[in-house]
């Protein structure tokens, strides 16, 4: 069966540094969708069972589960992460980043394979939370070679993070 999922990498402006506005961080689309938009949607419900009741009302969980969905992952430095980085293959490849900067801190881990015709990317996790919550419901994604390898070298450049905080 051929490859199913497109790809685009872009590039954009991190949002928390705005004393070096030309930083520019690697944002990602699977399909068309922000990759962060759909880690947020896989780990709602992990962050919805890890902060239940720790805040004084229900409505107070649910903002700040929301929260913590939408800003737990950015971009990687385009400085630290060239190219290169996201044709690495291994089974622990860094996709996203941390928001506050050090993409260590909390990174978005899959498996990466590469073949001749295929880029796959699979069991994503997030190592901090690996005995409490497993492989991620995400994906798997397999790309194109041609059209990962075109897209990854030639990254839209945006002017503004097009998922921004609310």
């Amino acid at each position: 069966m051929p490859p199913v999922n497109a790809i685009e990498f872009f590039h954009y402006p991190w949002a928390e540094s705005p004393t070096y506005p030309d930083y520019l961080v690697w944002g990602i689309r699977v399909d068309g969708t922000d990759l962060r938009a759909l880690v947020g949607e896989a780990t709602y419900p992990l962050w919805r069972a890890e902060l239940a009741g720790e805040f004084d009302d229900e409505a107070e969980d649910e903002k700040e589960t929301a929260e913590q969905v939408r800003t737990q992952h950015d971009g990687l430095g385009v400085p630290e992460f060239e190219d290169h980085h996201f044709r690495t293959q291994g089974d622990a490849v860094p996709l996203l980043g941390c928001s506050c900067g050090i993409w260590g801190c909390w990174p978005l881990m899959a498996k990466v394979t590469v073949t001749p015709t295929a880029v796959t990317w699979s069991a994503f996790h997030q190592p901090y939370r690996e005995e409490e919550w497993g492989e991620l419901a995400l994906g798997p994604y397999e790309f194109p070679r041609d059209a990962y390898e075109a897209a990854v070298c030639a990254p839209l450049v945006l002017s503004e993070d097009p998922l921004p905080l609310p």
